[in-house]
């Protein structure tokens, strides 16, 4: 539910339609008066083809954003600037807290129970740096102000009980909360979903980099908390929290879409018109200039999976402009991307390209989320012995930049990147320009101004048609700033360990302050919660859609088919604002499972390595300048009427301007049949690279991790995608980064080039307008052709795939877990799998989302079904107590075979299952159902139909017969995290040690 937002990136939203339609009656001017509210200032913002109005609700002060637009996903949000003074988290545990029960709507969670009663195509809340949101969308209008009322009252009437904040924040409590025999510990939501956060080691990275470099303003905290005083809030702190922040004269309401204006002032001011206008105490966020640079060294745990010696991480940081001076910013932004995108870029080239890194550091780039922005160039997987130079290499290429300047084609580029961003037809789009301009607005920019982009570019070409425009903001900002942090975080064997002695000291010094009557309090406060997690409610205060509300018909797409060079294409023509998106998928041969594990390196390669004529800089840059970015990738795809059937592929996929479709496909000629696979200095680069992206996204996806490998024994596509991006992967790719020698490596490359990308193997997909389609079929023609027509002989027979059950451990140095648990379904066309589904939605929201959460303290979990692969599975996320998730899964199914589904209860399913079937896509997904996996319109409607007949009856035969049944281990599960007595004593686990060869 709640999300750190870390960095605030380069505005690049993308348009709707290829017309401005105004939805609003009434033209509004600066002045008018309507519902309580005065008009602040109207514009339209023709880049982005939308209306937008700032007004000021007079008796509060409360400001409100519309955003009129031509888009039936309309968005809510209110938010309330929330800066801090200490790490312990408020604002965080107040957003959770909110969301437990109010006013109108006295109920345990409601925020968690609308996701069932509602087609919502968002819902969610987060805590920023200094401030916090609350948005959802939705193409319902019904839904809408449903949602808008259990919303507005959320944040301005809330319970705020005290056993809400002890379940979501933090607690002492018995391990069983009815034996007071049993040790007492710390437990809470935020609690363990922080001590998972600060687990990653990038996050770890970037919120003490910015911590040191903001000194003495509400940066130098974690608003999200830190784990350590997060057990110093006291329960009055976060009613006094409450009291201070969540008042409408604090508050930014934004509204977007095709709804009109008026109704959603006159809705939102009759929940304001009780409230006046309260004094707003300033906040100081402007940090004050050092006189001279700074040195801070930290540590982290070290990684199993990489060289000991190759693990420092490092950078330096300048605090910049002021982040309200927009055209500045956006000019900073642009000057990041020159610096540091692509490998064309001085900096990747000065420390990617050399090997003195695998990867840049996770705060490298412009961050203008804060008052005063910042600008970070760093590296991770540093060797020890490299680690004092890089900052002179830092300062020589900045220097060098300063004497020499960009490339007038690369800042073209970059300037082509933000235009080509604006045209993109995409489904979230009011999402997009909420998340892009909230930071600016709640540090006082005005968010009309953040949204002319336009304005800023046209200023932009004119400063550098001047001269020296770049070079002077490297001077200023970067050469000649005393405001400068040396950031460096170095591994520590012992770090983990001194964690859990910090952890054990502060829990003994709350145990040892405990007098009799606290023990005793303490229990009682633990059988209360209990009694009220366990406690069934009556829900009838909350809105609901009904059945009625979900369309009986799948929405079609129209798609056209032809052949190119005996290839099939499928053609979607519609209204794409000037833009050609381009999909192909290459069927692969059987290939031997020595070669499959390297196929996500080739299709890297393919956009890394250059060619013989030309180097990858070159070629990179050729891409920003005529395309919206190229794409390699593998593909696993299940048959929708066979589980045990999979195509594996590769899919290349890029867009572009119409106008430059011939170049876009020239780029791909030019990368599939001309790739370097010999230049392997630049391919040790990649594969460092990508091993340490895979090592450091375990931290922050670990549940996906565990259900692919749990999944992996199940089926040959789930296998598959395991072997290509799960912890196998990982392992792999680990051990290439040591290998000094990649002779064979190139082999293997090349060995893939020769049987992949034929002719014989193509499919392609094109979405385009109608007056493009005559120049895609000439370019897309010359790209069929350039490749080989003759299939490449099998390399191997593909032998039968057996299910295998077992259960699987892999240790690593996170404070929490990750479990999942997977069995085998059916296909997607088999009536079962419906049933399978909504069985997955009904054991989570009843049962698993109270026993792994709310009880267990557990940051997520629950139950999934996945149509398309055909498995079902349990899952959790930042889970401090696994075993005890185990035994839940086990006792979810008991629990189904026990209950009598309501009508209701049903109802609510269906609707969470309808949310995305029936969300918004984005024009460039439109037929990819139909592209990808063969899943036709009639397919879907037949589904469809399967949905809506399913009854309480259905649910618990299916669960009978693909759950129950599955006692004697016919699943299998995975678990990655921190090392468990129990699982090592028990021989039934299989215990990974996989670790990088030294």
């Amino acid at each position: 539910m709640s999300t750190q937002l870390l960095c605030s990136r380069m505005l690049r939203t993308k348009a709707k339609s290829s017309f401005f339609r105004a939805y609003t009656s009434k033209v509004y001017k600066e002045g008018d008066c309507l519902h309580g509210y005065r008009v602040k200032q109207t514009k339209h913002i023709p880049e982005f083809e939308l209306t937008a109005i700032t007004l000021e609700h007079e008796n509060t002060g409360a400001q409100h954003l519309h955003i009129n637009r031509e888009d039936s996903n309309n968005v809510f949000a209110v938010g309330f600037h929330t800066p801090v003074t200490n790490s312990t988290g408020v604002p965080h545990i107040l957003e959770h807290t909110t969301l437990c029960g109010s006013k109108h709507y006295p109920v345990r969670d409601p925020f968690f129970k609308m996701l069932n009663r509602s087609l919502a195509t968002f819902m969610n809340a987060f805590t920023a740096n200094d401030y916090t949101f609350y948005p959802f969308a939705t193409t319902n209008i019904v839904d809408y102000s449903n949602l808008r009322n259990v919303y507005m009252d959320a944040v301005f009437q809330p319970s705020l009980k005290k056993q809400d904040f002890r379940q979501e924040g933090w607690r002492l409590e018995h391990t069983v909360p009815s034996d007071p025999n049993t040790p007492i510990q710390f437990k809470g939501v935020v609690y363990n979903e922080m001590k998972g956060q600060m687990s990653d080691t990038n996050y770890l990275y970037y919120t003490h980099a910015q911590q040191a470099l903001f000194d003495r303003t509400p940066y130098a905290h974690s608003s999200g908390g830190d784990p350590h005083c997060i057990t110093d809030l006291a329960y009055e702190d976060l009613l006094k929290f409450h009291k201070q922040h969540y008042h409408p004269s604090n508050a930014h309401f934004y509204t977007y879409g095709n709804f009109e204006l008026e109704s959603h002032l006159s809705a939102i001011g009759e929940q304001l018109k009780s409230y006046k206008r309260m004094e707003i105490s300033p906040v100081n966020k402007v940090a004050t200039p050092w006189s001279a640079p700074r040195m801070v060294t930290s540590t982290f745990p070290l990684d199993p999976l990489s060289p000991a010696d190759k693990q420092n991480k490092l950078s330096l940081s300048f605090l910049t402009n002021d982040s309200n001076d927009l055209f500045e910013t956006f000019s900073m932004n642009l000057l990041g991307c020159l610096l540091l995108d692509g490998h064309a870029s001085p900096v990747y080239k000065a420390l990617i390209d050399t090997g003195l890194g695998s990867e840049f550091s996770a705060n490298t780039g412009y961050d203008s989320s804060t008052r005063t922005s910042s600008l970070s160039i760093g590296l991770q997987g540093v060797k020890d012995s490299d680690v004092s130079s890089i900052y002179d290499h830092i300062q020589s290429v900045l220097e060098k930049v300063k004497r020499e300047g960009f490339d007038p084609k690369r800042i073209e580029a970059a300037i082509h990147q933000v235009e080509l961003g604006q045209k993109h037809k995409t489904a979230d789009f009011g999402l997009t320009l909420m998340n892009g301009i909230t930071s600016g607005w709640f540090n006082g920019a005005n968010p009309i101004d953040l949204l002319e982009l336009n304005k800023n570019i046209d200023r932009l070409k004119q400063g550098i048609a001047q001269g020296n425009f770049f070079e002077s903001r490297i001077e200023k900002y970067l050469l000649n700033n005393p405001h400068t942090l040396r950031f460096h975080m170095k591994p520590d064997t012992e770090y983990s360990k001194k964690l859990t002695t910090m952890e054990n000291a502060a829990l003994e010094r709350k145990i040892n302050a405990l007098t009799d009557e606290d023990k005793i309090s303490l229990q009682t406060e633990g059988k209360t919660l209990e009694e009220a997690q366990n406690r069934k409610e009556d829900l009838s205060c909350l809105p609901t859609l009904q059945m009625s509300d979900i369309s009986r018909k799948t929405k079609r797409v129209v798609l056209d088919h032809s052949g190119i060079c005996n290839t099939p294409v499928q053609w979607r023509t519609t209204a794409t604002n000037g833009i050609t998106y381009f999909r192909a998928i290459s069927t692969l041969p059987a290939l031997s499972e020595e070669l499959k594990i390297y196929l996500p390196l080739f299709c890297d390669s393919l956009l890394s390595l250059g060619t013989q004529q030309q180097s990858m800089a070159e070629i990179d840059e050729e891409i920003r300048l005529y395309t919206g970015g190229l794409k390699a990738s593998t593909l696993v795809s299940t048959s929708h009427s066979d589980i045990d059937i999979m195509e594996e592929g590769i899919t290349l996929s890029g867009s572009c301007l119409d106008r430059n479709v011939d170049k876009m496909y020239s780029l791909f000629t030019k990368l599939v049949s001309e790739t370097n696979f010999d230049n392997t200095e630049k391919l040790k680069t990649l594969i460092v690279g990508n091993a340490s992206g895979l090592i450091n996204s375990i931290a922050e996806s670990g549940h996906g991790f565990a259900h692919a490998y749990a999944a992996s024994t199940l089926t040959p596509s789930m296998y598959t995608s395991e072997l290509l991006g799960g912890m196998t992967q990982v392992n792999f790719m680990s051990q290439l980064a040591a290998k000094e020698d990649l002779t064979d490596v190139v082999s293997k490359l090349k060995a893939i080039a020769s049987a992949v990308l034929k002719q014989s193997s193509l499919r392609v997909a094109i979405t385009c307008g109608e007056e493009a389609v005559s120049s895609n079929e000439k370019a897309l023609s010359r790209l069929i052709s350039s490749l080989p027509e003759q299939e490449a002989p099998s390399a191997t027979e593909q032998s039968v795939f057996v299910p295998k059950y077992k259960k699987t451990f892999f240790p690593l140095p996170f404070a929490v877990n990750f479990s999942a648990q997977a069995f085998r379904g059916v296909p997607y066309t088999h009536p079962d799998g419906v049933k399978l589904q909504l069985l997955s939605s009904l054991m989570t929201n009843h049962y698993l989302h109270r026993e792994i959460r709310e009880k267990n303290g557990a940051y997520g979990g629950g139950a999934r079904y996945s149509g398309n692969n055909g498995l079902f599975s349990f899952y959790s996320y930042r889970d401090p107590n696994t075993l005890t998730t185990l035994d839940t899964y086990r006792s979810a199914i008991e629990w189904v075979a026990q209950q009598s589904f309501t009508e209701q209860q049903i109802t609510e399913a269906k609707l969470s299952v309808f949310q995305s079937i029936d969300a918004p896509h984005s024009v460039s997904e439109e037929g990819m159902h139909q592209f990808v996996s063969g899943i036709s319109d009639e397919m879907r409607q037949v589904r469809r139909e399967m949905f809506l007949g399913v009854t309480d009856k259905d649910i618990k035969s299916i669960a009978q017969s693909y759950l129950s049944k599955n006692e004697e281990l016919q699943y299998s599960v995975a678990v990655l995290g921190e090392d468990n007595e129990k699982i090592a004593n028990d021989a039934s686990w299989c215990k990974s040690h996989w670790q990088a060869q030294q």
